[in-house]
Order: structure tokens, then sequence, then C-alpha cells
């Protein structure tokens, strides 16, 4: 490694606490010094400056173990054709990443610091470009997709069933990002709810979030005969075909929809038992209830467990009660282990099921943030004191 990783860590750490001006800093370089990258960007930056400082993070947190930082350069590079990234993209960016660390840090900013940041960013960014030139030429950058149909599964829940352009390949478990001309070029994660089809077509399982800008017109708006626009599938929540452990899952919400993929192309196998806990804050949340009571009348070998509190109960009791339906398990050590849900699940899920004896190596779930506050900072102190992770950069993780 040409670089020196504390150099860099001693830089970042000048300038995190006014990350935020950074970040917007380096987009105002960035527009005036290449006005056509704009182009690329959603019309609204404030999750894009989040990206920005998260990526960078991430990669400095990553110098002293190259494999992991190596597997997420490769997953950035492969996932940034979507957006039309290009070679000639990177140096104009390097160029105002380091103006801004030279702006922010001051006079704290050395020969040796622009030394390291430009060594670093040639290295990530050639890493990056190398992972997207790998791609074989006949996969595409992304799929033109058409809503075929769109199911209320909920008052605040959609089923939309795509149907893409060109074949895409995916495995049970993983997740797409995708995005709408009703939010021009902003992308969100969502699981691939069903097994492979003949027909080519997939769902994706889309809860409303409070002010969210994709998810609110995908389970409002959006109406079949639309176009939405695919990335390449992601994840590595996918479970060996090969295996002959029993799966257990636990899904909680829209989790669902990963589960049902992965149950799906059990069914088809035949060859193992299934076990689902499938979890709710109330009975109104519980949704696709049929297509639950279609699985299990099919495949003798799946138990299916509802799991949700009395109406007007807490967080807390459906909490307790997914935790009384583990323990009623009994022995886990020898099942494959899946779990999707709220970002809260899979932690507490899975320190529960290592104590009942689950083997870790066998516990699999989509990588899960930190925290989860998707509130912006008020000031550098906000920042500062409480780190926030980006829930669509960090899934990317496992890609």
């Amino acid at each position: 490694m040409p670089f020196d990783p504390a150099v860099l860590r001693a830089g970042l750490a000048v300038v995190e606490r006014r990350a935020d001006q950074l970040t917007a800093y380096f987009y105002a370089h960035l527009f005036t010094h290449n006005p056509g990258v704009r182009d690329l960007f959603p019309e609204r930056m404030d999750e894009q400056r989040d990206r920005l400082l998260a990526a960078i993070t991430r990669v400095v947190q990553r110098l002293d173990d190259p494999e992991r930082l190596t597997g997420y350069l490769a997953a950035l590079g492969r996932d940034h054709r979507k957006f039309g990234a290009l070679p000639e993209h990177y140096p104009a960016v390097g160029a105002s990443l380091i103006a801004s660390l030279k702006h922010f840090c001051g006079h704290t900013w050395t020969k040796e610091h622009e030394k390291a940041w430009t060594e670093a960013w040639t290295v990530v960014s050639q890493a990056m470009i190398d992972a997207a030139a790998a791609v074989p030429a006949d996969r595409p950058a992304w799929w033109q997709a058409e809503v075929v149909h769109r199911r209320r599964a909920a008052p605040d829940v959609a089923v939309l069933t795509l149907a893409p352009d060109h074949p895409y390949p995916f495995t049970p478990g993983q997740y797409l990002t995708l995005c709408s001309p009703r939010a021009p070029r902003v992308w969100r994660p969502y699981s691939i709810g069903c097994a492979p089809r003949a027909d080519g077509t997939l769902d994706v399982h889309v809860r409303r979030v409070p002010e969210g800008l994709l998810s609110t017109a995908l389970v409002d708006d959006v109406v079949p005969g639309e176009q939405l626009r695919l990335g390449p599938p992601l994840g590595g929540a996918v479970l060996d075909r090969a295996s002959p452990r029993p799966l257990l899952a636990v899904a909680g919400g829209t989790g669902w929809a990963q589960v049902k993929a992965v149950v799906e192309q059990l069914a088809r196998d035949g060859t193992r038992p299934a076990t689902v806990l499938l979890c709710a804050r109330s009975d109104a949340d519980h949704y696709d209830l049929a297509a639950v009571r279609e699985l299990v009348d099919r495949y003798a070998r799946l138990e299916v467990v509802l799991a949700a509190p009395e109406d007007r109960a807490d967080r807390a009791a459906a909490v307790a009660l997914v935790h009384e339906g583990l323990a009623r398990l009994g022995d886990v050590s020898d099942r494959d282990v899946l779990l999707s849900g709220p970002p809260d699940l899979a932690p507490a899920v899975a320190a529960r099921l290592i104590g009942l004896g689950a083997d870790p190596e066998l516990v699999r779930h989509d990588p899960v943030p930190a925290t989860f506050n998707r509130s912006r900072p008020l000031t550098a102190s906000d920042w500062f004191l409480e780190r926030r992770d980006v829930a669509w950069i960090n899934r990317t993780e496992l890609a």
C-alpha cells in the first residue's frame, strides 16, 4: 500500500466535524469545474452528501483490512455503472475531494497529506474502474422494467410485479436497487420477493417511508405500464442449495419478501424442511397472507408461525413475543438461518439464536447500519456525537 493510512485518518479526523460543510463544498467544486457531471446526480443533494462521507469513511476504516476494502470498492465500482459513471469522471472527483479536504483542514494540511490522499484516490478509483470493466459485456448497467401489476397489500405496502426488458439473473435472497422517473436518480434497495419465474417477471414489496420520495411514489402513484430502472442484483444473504440443513427464517414487515423468495425456491427443490417465524407489530401489519397460505398448502415441509402482539401493544411487547417464539424452537444448531426485516431485527435475533446454539457461520442477513437515523444533523456537534449510517449505502457491503 503506497500511502500511509495514519495520515489519511488524521486528515479525516480534522474535517469530520464539519462533514456537512465539506461535502457541500465538494459538490459545488465538482459541478463548477465539471458542469456536465451534474446530470448524473439527483435534484436534491442531501442524501448524496451523506453517500460521499459514508463512502470515504468506510474506505478509511478498511485500510487495515485489504480483503474487505477490495470487496467494498469492487461492489461500488460495479454499482456505479447504473449511475453512468465513466473512467474519465474519477480524476475530476479526486481533484474536488482533495480540494475540499485541503480547504477544511486549513493550516493542518501538509504536502504529506496531499501526497497520501492523491495516492489513496488513485488506488481507490482504479479498483472501482477495474471492477466495472470486469463486468461481462453482455451484462447491462441497468434494466428497464415495466410495471405489469401493482397490488396494495396493506395501507402502506404495495407489491409491484415488474417485467425487465432483458433476462434479470438473480438468486433468491438477493435484492436490487431501482429508481423511477417520478423521483429521478433517486435509487433505493428492495428485496426481490419471488424465486426466478419462467416469464422473467419479479416482485418487489415496498413499504411507504415517511417523507420517502421514491417509496411514496411506488406505493401511492405508480401504475401498470410505467417504466422503472433496475440496478444489478446485490447481496450475499443467499442459501447454499446443496445444503441438507433445515431452514429457519425470521421475517418482520416487508422482510417477508426476501424470505418468500428463498422459501419458493425450497418448495421447488422439495429437499429440506423450513420454519418461518413471520413477525409483525399487530395482526393488521401482517400482509400477503394469501401467498403464505398458498405456500404452506403447496409445500408440506414448510411451517409458518405468525407472531403479533395484541392490538395497541407497544414495541416491547412485539419484541418479547419474538424472543418467546425463538425460545420454543428447541435445538437450532443444525439449521441454516435467514433473518430479514427492520434494521434492528437481525442483530437482536442473531444474538438470541447464537445464544440458543445456532452456528454464527450459518446465520445470514443483509448488512445492517450501526444506526438508523435518517434525520440530518443540525450542527457539527450533532454530526460528531451521533454518527449516521445510511442504509442504502451500507447494503452494498455484501454485493
